[in-house]
């Protein structure tokens, strides 16, 4: 691993806010109103690795999804993002972070999703970059979001970190070049999924810079 990092890219849900309930019920929500059948949790957070949300919607839908899926799927989201908490010391570490070095991220919400997300939190103004999973040809696990996020920062990702809690953020981060950072705070993290840097807490993320 090669320290301290010359920029740090972030995954969104399960890194920096707690939207475990939120974003599946959004989902629900808005399969529901396109006359797809019912789905738990379960199925909708299943389907993650499929890619971008027009790829989960045709999933759960059992037919493409139109425009106005994906139209409906950004207005249940909005009006539940008042239920999105930010993990304790992201804010803080985000800001410490963004004084020292470029910070993106590359979450595979939509774009649109991201920054309703982030907005709502006030933390949409922490970035240099926002990069979702619609602006790239393949889903994590590929590594597609992180190299372009870590292009966009002009870093070189074997300069940089990807901070996220699922296998499939580790995996992206290692397949890049990227330190692969396990959020181990998140709700997806699993111990047994290879990791450069295990991370208890926002604030060790620090150690990072050097």
């Amino acid at each position: 691993m090669t320290v301290p990092v010359a920029g740090i890219v972030f995954d969104m849900d399960g890194t920096l806010i707690e939207s475990h309930e939120v974003v599946p019920a959004a989902y629900r929500a808005a399969v529901r109103a396109g006359g797809g059948p019912e789905h738990s949790d379960a199925d909708v957070i299943a389907g993650y690795s499929l890619g971008s949300p027009a790829d989960l919607l045709t999933h759960l839908l059992g037919r493409p999804a139109t425009d106005a899926d994906l139209a409906a799927y950004h207005t249940q989201l909005a009006a539940l993002a008042e239920r999105v908490t930010v993990y304790p010391g992201v804010a803080e570490v985000l800001a410490e972070v963004a004084a020292r070095v470029p910070v993106g991220l590359f979450t595979g919400a939509s774009h649109r999703a991201a920054r309703i997300l982030l907005d709502r939190v006030g933390l949409l103004g922490r970035f240099r970059v926002v990069l979702g999973g619609d602006q790239v040809a393949r889903p994590k696990p590929a590594p597609d979001g992180v190299e372009l996020a870590c292009r966009r920062l002009g870093v070189d990702p074997a300069r940089a970190a990807y901070v996220g809690d699922s296998p499939l953020d580790l995996r992206a981060a290692r397949d890049s070049g990227a330190v692969a950072v396990a959020a181990a705070w998140g709700h997806q993290y699993d111990p047994a999924e290879a990791a450069d840097v295990r991370a208890a807490r926002p604030g060790e993320l620090l150690a990072l810079l050097g």
